[in-house]
């Protein structure tokens, strides 16, 4: 795997040796179980993967690469370069800033752009429409390009499916930028619509089968189907892709739901004419961090922290995940953790952040469960550690503790 220079501030001082010893050991990641941080009075279960994935780090590496080579020139990012507020602040006090909000809704005008500007495209990729205005202003779109290979990935996925006669339904959510890029990419092959979860699947289900009218399928999924699109014709036959961040067991039941619509309307024998059975388009990150939650909720603990940007994709469905087994905390930085009895978090369901007070336990020891999402630095994660660390007298040293871990792995 490529070793990316980004800044050493993202860094921790010691979770990396951690991951690495990991590494060494189990090179096929066979082993999912968390990796146990005992300081006596608390007791942390690190999660076997978390935090920057390659795509992030790539991405990371050529923003900061294309300010530093090109100084006092006017640069742009699309959109936020990943879903993390600290990476995010760090671009704009830079100077960096950005055309469009992660809605697409836009910050700097079109014409304020000029043909000596440099505008980064963002992990996520974007839309074939805006490579179009970018080259028509004068701006090459493809030169400071940083996105993640497995969007890309995706975008190939969808256009084999096209090519050979398949609508393509993306598992995706229909506002975020990386569904709206590969949206503008699969239209350009196959008719398309975007499908947000299991229940949206289930409502194209019934269109497909006859118990909804068409007219049903045009208003539940407006603004989320390719232009002209024909229900009694594009509906024969699909394959399904995905956003790289969504959860993987609602991809594969997605496309089992849609399966077993085309074994029903068209029998076993004809399934191959009706429906493309293709392999889950989950980026290998997103894949491993999910696995090593699961790996993580199999252990009896009084908390989970989960640590990352609140519009990340792919740290939401962690912090779901957690959420069935454990209480959760949803925070993007230490300094959430207010104190000992005071912690702010976000509630996902609700949108917005919350206080709440006594949420550590008053036991020995508390045993909290710990995990980030692909987007978020080690040294945030680090950060919390230590905040935690701070608020028990008695706790032993990192430097021992750590030591301790990496010998006996």
């Amino acid at each position: 795997m490529k070793k990316f220079d980004i800044p050493i501030h993202y860094r921790s001082s010691f979770i990396a040796q951690i991951k690495n010893s990991r590494k060494s050991g189990d090179p096929r990641k066979n082993d999912f179980s968390p990796t146990v941080l005992d300081f006596g009075p608390i007791r942390f279960y690190l999660a076997r993967h978390f935090g920057f994935c390659y795509g992030v780090e790539n991405a990371i590496e050529i923003a900061y690469k294309t300010i530093s080579e090109n100084p006092g020139k006017r640069i742009f990012l699309l959109s936020e370069m990943i879903h993390n507020p600290g990476v995010n602040n760090d671009l704009l006090s830079m100077g960096v800033k950005f055309i469009l909000d992660t809605y697409g809704k836009q910050i700097v005008e079109w014409d304020e752009i000029k043909r000596d500007d440099i505008v980064i495209i963002p992990a996520f990729g974007t839309t074939l429409e805006i490579e179009k205005r970018l080259n028509t202003i004068g701006v090459n779109p493809y030169k400071y390009n940083t996105t993640c290979p497995f969007v890309e990935k995706v975008w190939n996925r969808a256009a084999d499916l096209g090519k050979l006669g398949n609508t393509v339904v993306i598992h995706g959510k229909h506002y975020h930028e990386e569904t709206r890029a590969t949206f503008s990419h699969s239209i350009q092959n196959s008719p398309s619509v975007i499908v947000r979860n299991l229940e949206e699947s289930k409502f194209l289900s019934e269109v497909m089968l006859g118990i909804r009218a068409e007219e049903e399928f045009y208003k539940f999924f407006k603004g989320k189907y390719s232009e002209n699109f024909n229900v009694n014709k594009d509906l024969n036959s699909v394959g399904v892709v995905n956003q790289t961040t969504m959860l993987a067991s609602e991809t594969q039941e997605i496309a089992d739901v849609l399966k077993e619509t085309m074994i029903k309307k068209y029998g076993i024998e004809n399934l191959n004419k009706h429906f493309a059975d293709t392999r889950d388009t989950l980026c290998y990150a997103t894949n491993d961090n999910q696995e090593a939650t699961f790996g993580l909720l199999e252990l009896p603990a009084d908390l989970a922290i989960v640590v990352g940007g609140f519009n990340s994709s792919n740290t939401g469905h962690i912090v779901k995940l957690c959420e069935q087994e454990v209480e959760t905390y949803f925070i993007d930085s230490a300094d959430r953790i207010i104190s000992d009895k005071e912690i702010n978090h976000f509630d996902l369901e609700a949108q917005k952040t919350i206080l709440t007070e006594s949420y550590l336990p008053d036991k020995y020891p508390v045993e909290i469960l710990l995990t980030s999402g692909a987007s978020c630095p080690d040294a945030i994660v680090e950060a919390v550690i230590r905040k935690i660390l701070s608020f028990y007298e008695n706790a032993k040293d990192v430097d021992v503790v750590v030591n301790e871990v990496l010998e006996t792995n």
